[in-house]
């Protein structure tokens, strides 16, 4: 179509023949605006519909499993959003993956599940109901999580370890066979549906079965010096992933200035980046030598379709272009060439290392824009090239052939970028069907891993710091070990008596933002002012807009139990849930009495106020709470001296309450 609209535009203008754009500019031309349209309509979609579809998703996941429940990261929009805008991204051309977007769409079709559906769309199942608590639904969007990344690598185990290694903070026996299950059903279906695929029958779904590269044809074999090249891989990939985590994070913040422009610089900003990188996807292949086809290959030089080794670009018969055939492919193809160990010889090293810096480049200026992008498929390009690259400069020096060293480079930078260790190894494992494999694996991961700990933290973690999601790490920070409870609690402490009248009610919650609030027995309920328990907001607003009143201050539990079930009060969906402008409360109702007994938790989690806030920020984050009670040490004073939320632990109130305090001790 770009093409029929070129032509028509220089016969119009009656152009001289000598100025006439050649077919390849006009190539270029149609390939550009292809790609250019279609990043806009990948970045329209984030930026009018689902903001929080933008990016991997991974980090937002990880932070919701740690107990963060920011605003529309699993909403059915983000879903839509996430899909449509994977598709346009990878179709566009970009240096992204579709893996961590899978994550993320996992995560929020679990999350739609627990929910019980979506009453906005009219989608509920009321057989679900029973999900409708943290603890569950944090467990079914686990598995949604595992379920993801079993579907992008074909890789059900390494899904499961993806989910206790990276993504869960919470983890227990049950949970892990649930997540194994799923992950198993994964892997039937696509079995199933890659069977009914075959011959291409769905474009390129299914390519390579469910072993995506498959190098278990080789022969592994190395020597004692083979090791001392792997784990100077590893160092040197440790290097690089951490300076690529350094990059990205620079490249997030200005993003992040230019992205406050509005939408309209979300997309133009999209836009940009898809010319930069459809510029270089076409133009450096005209740098790159034509190479003689080989002899006695079984695959046809050069490839005519969308896939394979050999591309012919502007070379003559019987002739492939070396940067065509990596640029102008799929970026599994991509990765499945460099793996290869059959294609030994086919790129020279110029190619691999024109090739690693480029992709080494654009996925760091690709990651940030308003598209939903994975990190794992660009890093795995630049360290296969960057593997390949090694491989190509020991060539017979060396046991192992170029497609090894090349899949040992995708494990040096994976584990530099994202520091993990287990799941990868298995993940990488089930991609390439190669076990023996697994001792050299192993050491890269861990070297790549140890060196690139000494110079920043993994990219997730570096990207939910930057979003400011206040994420609680396992351990806590040994600074903690000089305060107690008591230092960090926030001041004023807003507390309900057991029988609370609704004007102070309705004022408190209109007043704060507090989630929690202690309830205190007082006279004449009790002989003494003592701690009753907890109620939380969303159950106030339940019981305010029943008007369950009375004119007396008086107690009326069983009556609240009769007119409320359970489900009530179970934790509402986005955008489900009661608030304060829902409420239509008469001045005659301010004066009257709610009691809040029925609701309250009375057995909620204390700590006492001189425990260590080491303890207590241990304590907090493995019983997985929201709010930890502070009581005091000696009788004769109130009953509670404050509560510890999620925000008194984050380091940053911490070090700003007291300076003094050094955050490297």
């Amino acid at each position: 179509m770009f093409l029929l609209l070129i032509t028509c535009l220089i016969d119009v203008c009656d152009i001289p023949y000598m100025f006439y754009i050649s077919e390849y500019y006009q190539a270029f031309a149609a390939f550009v605006c292809c790609n250019m349209t279609l990043a806009a309509a990948a970045a329209a979609l984030c930026a009018y519909i689902a903001p929080a579809a933008a990016g991997s998703g991974i980090p937002e996941v990880k932070a919701y499993l740690n107990g963060v429940d920011a605003h529309s990261i699993l909403a059915p929009s983000t879903l839509f959003v996430k899909i449509f805008g994977s598709i346009f991204g990878v179709a566009a051309g970009f240096i992204l993956g579709k893996e961590g977007p899978m994550v993320h769409s996992g995560a929020c079709i679990a999350s739609l599940l627990g929910q019980v559906g979506s009453r906005k769309y009219h989608l509920t199942w009321k057989c679900l109901r029973f999900y409708k608590n943290d603890r569950d639904r944090r467990d079914l969007i686990t598995c949604g999580a595992a379920a993801g990344v079993a579907a992008a690598f074909r890789a059900p185990v390494g899904g499961v370890l993806f989910a206790l290694e990276e993504a869960a903070s919470w983890w227990r026996s049950a949970l892990l066979w649930r997540a194994f299950f799923t992950t198993a059903v994964v892997a039937v279906l696509l079995r199933g549906f890659i069977q009914l695929c075959k011959g291409g029958k769905c474009g390129l779904f299914g390519e390579g079965g469910l072993i995506m590269f498959d190098v278990n044809s080789a022969k592994v074999s190395y020597s004692s010096g083979d090791l001392l090249a792997v784990i100077s891989l590893g160092v040197i990939g440790g290097i690089f992933g951490s300076l690529y985590n350094f990059l990205v994070d620079k490249v997030l913040q200005t993003y992040r200035i230019i992205n406050k422009s509005g939408p309209s610089s979300k997309i133009l900003l999209a836009v940009a980046i898809s010319f930069l990188t459809s510029c270089c996807s076409y133009g450096l292949p005209w740098l790159s030598h034509c190479i003689p086809c080989p002899r006695h290959l079984e695959d046809k030089c050069p490839t005519i379709g969308r896939s394979g080794n050999y591309k012919n670009f502007q070379c003559p018969p019987n002739h492939y272009n070396g940067l065509a055939s990596l640029f102008f492919n799929t970026n599994d193809n991509a990765i499945r060439n460099l793996l290869s160990s059959s294609s030994d010889g086919e790129f020279r090293l110029s190619t691999l290392i024109v090739f690693f810096v480029t992709v080494y480049c654009l996925g760091i200026v690709t990651y940030g824009i308003a598209v939903p992008s994975g990190l794992f498929i660009p890093v795995i390009l630049a360290g296969s090239s960057y593997g390949r690259v090694v491989g190509t400069l020991l060539g017979s020096h060396s046991d192992l052939d170029g497609g090894f060293f090349a899949l040992l480079g995708a494990a040096s930078f994976l584990g530099g970028t994202m520091r993990m260790t287990v799941s990868l190894c298995v993940i990488l494992l089930e991609l390439t069907n190669n076990l023996l494999m697994l001792p050299l694996m192993m050491l890269v991961l861990l070297i790549s891993k140890s060196v690139a700990d000494c110079f920043n933290k993994g990219v997730y973690d570096q990207i939910i710091k930057m979003k400011g999601l206040p994420y609680m790490e396992a351990h806590a920070e040994p600074y903690m070990r000089n305060l107690v409870a008591s230092d960090v609690v926030s001041w004023p402490l807003i507390s309900f008596s057991r029988v609370e009248k609704v004007g102070n009610i309705l004022h408190e919650l209109k007043t704060t933002a507090h989630n929690g609030f202690p309830v205190i027995d007082e006279p004449p309920f009790s002989n003494s002012a003592d701690l009753c328990g907890l109620v939380l907001r969303s159950h106030l607003l339940v019981l305010l807009k029943r008007k369950n009143f009375t004119k007396q201050r008086v107690l009326i539990g069983s009556d609240v139990t009769s007119r409320f079930r359970a489900h009530d009060f179970g934790k509402a969906g986005l955008g489900k849930g009661i608030k304060l402008e829902d409420l239509d409360i008469q001045e005659e109702e301010m004066e009257m009495y709610l009691d809040l007994h029925p609701i309250t938790n009375t057995s909620p989690y204390t700590v006492v106020e001189t425990m260590s806030l080491a303890k207590a920020a241990i304590f907090f984050r493995a019983l997985g709470l929201r709010h930890l009670l502070v009581v005091p040490k000696t009788p004769g004073r109130p009953p509670i001296v404050g509560i510890l939320t999620r925000h008194d632990f984050m380091p940053e109130h911490i070090l700003e309450l007291f300076p003094q305090l050094n955050p490297h001790e």
